[in-house]
């Protein structure tokens, strides 16, 4: 079995301080801001982030159950597979938010719309474009009338 070893760029200063203080989305509460500070050693990788309005965050959810391989998404009556969720607990618990940016003040990135919780470990950052990130035509996975 091949591994894989990542490394944090930063992390998340959040008013959430345990799982029950999050939405379930950070898109459900878009007015939270929150930091994502990064690390000195990738400071160069942040310019002024000048036109970027959103960025895909991804996260580790370092305070997650890795052994679950169901989860019962909210409005689903029954439960579903793992990897037809967006459940936080997941054998690798990457979690991918898009954050509003708000400012850059040096190795501080603000952000809005995020659910992690405080002292989350960033693990990489790109920018949203809607361009090719949109899928206007995508079916909606969470609903039990399909």
């Amino acid at each position: 079995m091949k591994t894989a070893e990542v490394h944090p760029i930063g992390i998340v200063t959040s008013p959430y301080k345990d799982r029950g203080d999050a939405p379930r989305q950070g898109r459900l509460d878009p007015d939270v801001e929150m930091e994502i500070e990064i690390f000195p050693e990738y400071a160069g990788g942040i310019g002024d982030l000048a036109c970027i309005s959103h960025l895909f965050v991804l996260l580790w959810f370092d305070r997650t159950s890795r052994t679950t391989l169901t989860a019962h998404p909210p409005g689903v009556k029954d439960p579903r597979p793992l990897f037809a969720t967006r459940s936080p607990h997941r054998p690798n618990p990457i979690g991918l938010d898009i954050g509003r940016v708000i400012a850059v003040e040096g190795r501080t990135i603000r952000v809005a719309g995020l659910d992690a919780l405080d002292g989350t470990p960033v693990l990489d950052i790109k920018p949203y474009a809607p361009s090719i990130d949109a899928i206007t035509d995508a079916t909606e996975p969470f609903r039990d009338d399909r």
